[in-house]
């Protein structure tokens, strides 16, 4: 199930990742869930692209690398 905005994507990832992470994390969800049938791989794909961007600091926050 692709995103179609960033207020659909989930809770963890509206909560805790700036607006420009959320954009990555969707459109690389989006890009993946038509490459794996497995929806979880498709988050893994996702949260692997927000970290190659966005790390986190000392105060649990996500900043740009």
């Amino acid at each position: 199930m692709p995103y179609d905005s960033l207020s659909e994507l989930p809770g963890g990832v509206k909560d805790n990742l700036p607006k420009h992470a959320q954009e990555i994390y969707k459109e690389a969800f989006n890009s993946a869930s038509e490459q794996y049938e497995k929806e979880e791989t498709a988050h893994k794909v996702a949260w692997s692209a927000v970290k190659n961007k966005y790390k986190k600091n000392e105060n649990d926050n996500w900043v740009e690398k």
